[in-house]
């Protein structure tokens, strides 16, 4: 085996918009708290490479992930199967285009992030050196509670060390942790955990990673010379436990989050046993998730009731309302556009898997809920299947059947903001396709 990993600074100029929190509310940075970067992790067994991006960032479209594709092929001749671009989803990063008005990307950054993004991989590569892989899963609570079936903690109560949420089950409760080590010292590493990583609020304007990247950044000068990768999980219901606070609470729970994050992932480095690794692996499919079958009738329809909002003698752009009205008129708007053109509404999107031995990377472009992922789990022949959303692409959320039978934020109004029709079965379609991807990689 051979273990290879590059790291870059992505973190933008101070004044763009950050992503998440609402429709068109200007949130602009004013600082930065820690930096955000680019990790990869590449990896060689018998003639055969592979490379793992992981961005602090939101959520990084599938145009931006094809032309990283494309510079890494140039610059290191891995094919685009080969090249899997990861996000952490934090809300303290730049917009990037992903969602209509949530953080407008900066044209500047974006023309140039494919190429600091690719050059992390290529340092990757160029790093390749025989190594040992371990790995460890090891308890990891105190972080996170389901949104969806559970109620926020008061912030005081959640920043006690023994708070757990009521219902740990339905969230993760262990974190997974890769370690590369050559000649004697730790080269890099990784952790997998599933949750939603946001604990600000749309009125905090410093840049950061929130506690994902703050506690891997804190590892990473814990091992000088090492490079750490945060493998975002089935993140989709699960919040931090203290959320949508003030900058200045949320700034000091941001530590403390971070600091118990990084307290599991130092004893999964401590406890982390030696993996066999007999080949690696990779796959990538293009799978259409059937879309609620809204026809251009219905879809002229709902823009009508949006822009009788938006136009009333009344109307403020300072209305909540009524820029949320505008971004689901934009997304009309451009699906009917897309009709009247004679394109889907159906697009396929990309599913991929990396295999190393017994552990499988399954990625999709999804903010997934824990009760997929548990199926996937439970279903997988990988030994270790590691369920990854805001892969390749950000499509919003896969909400599990019980969201997506009562409708609302998540299952209904997301697509939208993300430029698409609601999905309609996508459930039982992404755990198909995830196994399906984890089977091919099994079988060779």
């Amino acid at each position: 085996m051979r273990f290879g990993f590059g790291k870059v600074d992505i973190t933008p100029r101070v004044g763009v918009e950050l992503s998440g929190f609402g429709a068109f509310i200007l949130r602009r940075s004013t600082g930065v708290r820690d930096r955000l970067w680019a990790r990869a992790m590449a990896v060689e067994h018998s003639g055969k490479r592979m490379v793992v991006v992981s961005c602090d960032l939101v959520g990084l479209p599938a145009a931006l992930t094809a032309q990283t594709r494309r510079l890494v092929q140039e610059a290191a001749g891995l094919p685009a199967e080969a090249v899997m671009a990861h996000c952490t989803h934090t809300h303290s990063g730049p917009g990037m285009g992903c969602y209509i008005g949530w953080g407008e990307g900066d044209a500047a950054y974006l023309e140039l992030l494919p190429r600091r993004i690719a050059r992390a991989c290529a340092e990757a590569v160029r790093n390749l050196q025989d190594a040992t892989l371990s790995h460890a899963e090891v308890p990891c609570e105190g972080i996170g509670y389901n949104r969806e079936y559970d109620k926020t903690p008061p912030p005081a109560e959640a920043l006690d060390e023994r708070w757990r949420p009521a219902k740990p089950e339905l969230t993760d409760t262990t974190c997974h942790v890769l370690k590369v080590e050559a000649s004697g010292r730790t080269i890099g590493f990784a952790s997998y955990f599933g949750c939603h990583p946001v604990g600000c609020c749309e009125d905090t304007r410093q840049i950061h990673g929130d506690y994902c990247g703050v506690a891997t950044n804190l590892l990473e000068r814990e091992l000088p010379g090492s490079v750490g990768l945060f493998l975002q999980g089935a993140q989709g219901d699960v919040n931090v436990c203290v959320v949508h606070r003030p900058e200045a609470e949320s700034l000091a729970a941001l530590d403390v989050i971070a600091a118990r994050y990084a307290r599991a992932v130092r004893s999964g480095l401590q406890a982390a046993k030696p993996v066999e690794v007999d080949s690696i692996a990779f796959a990538r499919r293009e799978v259409v998730f059937t879309r609620k079958p809204w026809d251009r009738a219905k879809l002229a329809s709902l823009l009508a009731e949006q822009e009788t909002a938006i136009h009333a003698a009344d109307a403020s752009e300072t209305d909540a309302k009524v820029r949320l009205a505008l971004v689901r008129a934009i997304a009309l708007r451009k699906l009917i556009a897309t009709l009247d053109a004679g394109g889907t509404l159906q697009p396929p999107s990309e599913v991929q898997g990396f295999r190393l031995g017994p552990i499988a990377l399954l990625g999709a472009p999804f903010e997934i809920f824990q009760a997929i992922k548990n199926e996937v789990r439970s279903k997988a022949r990988s030994p270790i299947p590691l369920v990854m959303g805001i892969t390749n692409d950000a499509l919003g959320y896969a909400v599990d059947h019980t969201k997506a039978a009562q409708g609302g934020y998540a299952a209904d109004l997301v697509p939208l903001i993300c430029g698409a029709l609601p999905l309609a079965n996508v459930h039982n379609e992404l755990v198909k396709a995830l196994l399906d991807i984890d089977a091919a990689m099994v079988n060779g």
